[in-house]
């Protein structure tokens, strides 16, 4: 299969691409990105020369450069991670995310439509869900939870899914949706909070934690969201929505006393600052339905999968420090001409 991953420089992306050219050679994977400041060239250096993989500096909110990729490539498979995703920042700027997150995929879907595709994908949240009470660990997101959202990002990314399902409904695209639970793991970019709370923790520094810190999230490893996404891609029903959530219930203090018991730290480095503008309490995903129709498992529980994060971003220090200083933006400029 010719495949196509928007937003292949960054977090998640990067990721797919890492583990799948390698799971699957005899496909050929096209990575299109904006390069903007999550997209790290950096990140994809280790497979730029692999014979199946080929990069492409576009933005998918470019109608005429998406078409001439799709003109070009004749694409099998469109998988689009391509998003704005940091809530701090929506909250900021929301203009940005609504033209990514939605018009960015309506123009993806049109090409689609235009040029003819077996699968769109299209790679969401459980923060289209909302949130729920900490004192009722028996409710979880089912992908019939009606979507409540909190934020400008998780009301674009809702609002994108919602076109999804809506291209699928009147022009018959066939569409999938995975709504995925906090991620981890390898090339992360360090504005999220663990690796953050990793960095600030190794050199000593205050570790920011919003309000209480009893904020809940599921923690899902980013290579068993990978894989449950490749299944989706390759098995799932067209117009179906599947959620991906790793079992891994922790609120961030939990997770911030992990990552500094990890690194032999103590808790006076905890400094519980202002909370976040409407900060959800709990997320909580139910991930029976691709376990039962797909028969996907996470391989990591949180333990293992937050050590094994923990010493890649010990052991990745120049990734880390060039993405802090913006000398990985140097790095990339070639790739924007």
């Amino acid at each position: 299969m010719n495949i196509l991953v928007t937003g292949g420089a960054g977090f998640i992306g990067g990721n797919f691409l890492h583990i799948m050219t390698k799971k699957h050679p005899e496909d050929r994977y096209v990575c299109i990105d904006a390069l903007t400041y999550a997209g790290n060239m950096e990140t994809l250096e280790p497979i730029l020369n692999l014979p199946n993989f080929r990069f492409v500096h576009a933005d998918i909110r470019d109608r005429e450069a998406v078409e001439k990729l799709f003109k070009e490539e004749h694409f099998d498979v469109v998988i689009n991670f391509a998003a704005e995703s940091h809530v701090d920042r929506s909250i900021v700027n929301p203009q940005i995310f609504l033209e990514t997150n939605i018009i960015g995929t309506s123009v993806l879907m049109d090409a689609c439509r235009k040029y003819g595709i077996k699968r769109y994908h299209q790679v969401s949240t459980d923060e289209v869900y909302g949130d729920l009470p900490l004192d009722r660990p028996d409710l979880m997101f089912t992908e019939t939870t009606p979507l409540h959202t909190s934020s400008p990002y998780s009301s674009s990314k809702a609002s994108a899914d919602l076109l999804v399902l809506a291209y699928h409904r009147t022009y018959g695209l066939p569409v999938t949706i995975s709504r995925c639970s906090n991620n981890y793991g390898p090339y992360q970019f360090p504005e999220k909070l663990i690796p953050l709370m990793i960095q600030k923790a190794s050199h000593g520094e205050k570790l920011p934690v919003y309000g209480d810190g009893k904020n809940v999230r599921d923690w899902l490893h980013v290579a068993d969201h990978c894989e449950a996404i490749d299944l989706i891609v390759r098995k799932g029903r067209d117009g179906e929505v599947y959620n991906v959530g790793g079992h891994n219930e922790r609120s961030n203090l939990q997770v911030v006393e992990t990552i500094l018991r990890a690194l032999g730290k103590g808790d006076e480095l905890i400094d519980h600052v202002k909370d976040r503008l409407g900060h959800d309490r709990r997320y909580a995903i139910d991930p029976k339905k691709i376990e039962t129709e797909l028969g996907w498992k996470p391989q990591y529980n949180f333990d293992t999968g937050i050590a094994q994060t923990i010493q890649w971003n010990l052991d990745n220090q120049k990734w880390l420090k060039n993405v802090e200083s913006g000398e990985y933006m140097k790095w990339m400029e070639r790739y924007k001409k």
